[in-house]
């Protein structure tokens, strides 16, 4: 890695823990700021589809910031007057700044023109301080419902016909955020618990992906038919990601869903698993002709290092079983 991407990527990582770790809205921009010009340079690139998506990136970025810069000076002299209005504008810049629907037209597409590093970056880190400053913030039941619906819907409506891996993740990573948003008012240890299994999945997914250099679904079927071992990890990666039981995926998603019927959230709750069905179903389909198609294991094939880190993300993801048994032991 070359000096300036480490640079850059300890100040991408001071600006997160300035925004989120801030006193004031000020400061908190501030942090916002320093954390979008540090991502930028990670993203420059000789290949003309990351030069446009920093471009695109940049405009998103500059917007959103300018929506809270905006409603920050608003709030110094009109916040009695407009203060429910001010909430929505910062939560829609937050929501912007996220990819989150209906603030997601510029999120898939500036995705599939990332290398595999930048959109990990971009799947996680880049949510971490949006999301808990619209955890400080506050937002009314009827609009927090309307994005989680939107984005469920958005979500499982275009994941249908994709090709794109990238495009793929981005529509799922907008899905997990409809359920990171329903728990985070409400519990915040089992959000981010929710947020670090969804950083560890796409962790391991991403990898397999960028060492593989895989761009399209049908190679996952090209790969997968002439290795037994990388069809598992697909196979368990992907089911793990839908939030499929018995994987870990599920784990966080049936805390959400206990935690969301206890505060008697049932129709919240109903959405959710619902729509988490519709995508399960689009995973199957992804990994139904890998898994179906004989397999062969001629040498010149097996052509993927199988690394450590990748078989156990399948003792991992397949340990969500033995994280139940002890959960409903002890509670």
């Amino acid at each position: 890695m070359k000096f300036y991407k480490i640079l850059f990527l300890n100040t991408l990582i001071l600006g997160t823990l300035i925004s989120i770790s801030a006193y004031s809205w000020l400061a908190m921009w501030l942090g916002l700021e320093i954390n979008l010009l540090s991502f930028i340079p990670l993203m420059s690139s000789s290949n003309s589809y990351s030069t446009e998506s920093s471009l695109k990136y940049f405009i998103i970025q500059a917007l959103s910031s300018m929506m809270i810069l905006f409603t920050i000076i608003l709030n110094l002299y009109f916040s009695i007057l407009f203060f429910n209005y001010l909430i929505y504008l910062m939560n829609s810049a937050l929501l912007m700044k996220m990819g989150c629907a209906p603030f997601h037209f510029w999120f898939v597409e500036i995705i599939s023109g990332m290398n595999w590093s930048n959109a990990f970056i971009l799947l996680t880190w880049q949510k971490i301080a949006p999301m808990i400053l619209l955890m400080y913030s506050s937002m009314t039941n009827l609009f927090l419902n309307f994005v989680i619906f939107i984005s469920l819907l958005i979500s499982g409506i275009n994941s249908w016909n994709q090709t794109l891996v990238k495009k793929i993740l981005a529509l799922s990573s907008i899905n997990h955020m409809s359920w990171m948003l329903s728990i985070l008012f409400l519990n915040h240890s089992i959000w981010l618990f929710y947020f670090l299994v969804y950083f560890f999945i796409s962790l391991c997914l991403i990898l397999m992906f960028k060492n593989l250099n895989i761009t399209y679904l049908s190679q996952i079927s090209s790969y997968c038919t002439f290795n037994k071992n990388l069809k598992l990890l697909f196979f368990c990666n992907f089911l793990s990601l839908s939030g499929l039981p018995p994987f870990l995926g599920f784990f966080p998603k049936w805390l959400v869903l206990s935690t969301l019927l206890n505060k008697n959230f049932m129709f919240l709750s109903l959405m959710l698993i619902f729509f988490t069905l519709i995508m399960i179903y689009i995973y199957l389909m992804f990994m139904f002709n890998s898994l179906v198609l004989k397999i062969e294991e001629p040498k010149m094939f097996l052509i993927f290092n199988e690394k450590k880190i990748l078989h156990t993300s399948v003792f991992l993801n397949l340990s969500g079983l033995t994280l139940f048994t002890i959960f409903f032991s002890y509670f």
